[in-house]
């Protein structure tokens, strides 16, 4: 794929992040706390993707975009460390709720995670600004 063709899919998956945000904080405000957990996931996951393709890299599976992120841009101190806690805490929220049972997710608990995911996907867009007006 050619770097503007990856640039343009960059921004896409950031768009998409940011609908997913918009849809966990609308199932917030209607007690829908489960979806709230699983879009706020997929606002973190989507936003990540976004930028691991700036440099080709594009992992269908969760375990990848999340292993791969970590160790190009977290442990490269390329972005913040705070990050790399977030997408984890909002993977293993998003797994309890959607995969178990009897799991029941607080209030406060999906609160956080929005909040998290709002600003990772802040970051990522400042990221990405950076780096396409580079």
């Amino acid at each position: 794929m050619e770097q503007h063709e990856n640039i343009a899919l960059a921004g896409y998956r950031l768009e998409k992040a940011k609908n997913d945000l918009k849809d966990a904080r609308k199932s917030f405000a209607e007690e829908m706390y489960e979806t709230a957990a699983n879009r706020a996931y997929y606002a973190i996951f989507h936003a990540a993707r976004a930028v691991l393709i700036l440099n080709g890299q594009d992992y269908k599976r969760h375990s990848g975009v999340i292993s791969f992120f970590r160790k190009d841009y977290i442990k490269t101190g390329i972005l913040d460390e705070s990050l790399s806690e977030i997408i984890k805490n909002a993977f293993e929220l998003r797994t309890e709720s959607d995969y178990s049972d009897f799991f029941i997710i607080s209030k406060e608990e999906i609160e956080k995670q929005i909040e998290d995911a709002a600003f990772f996907v802040a970051e990522i867009e400042k990221y990405l600004k950076d780096k396409i007006t580079e």
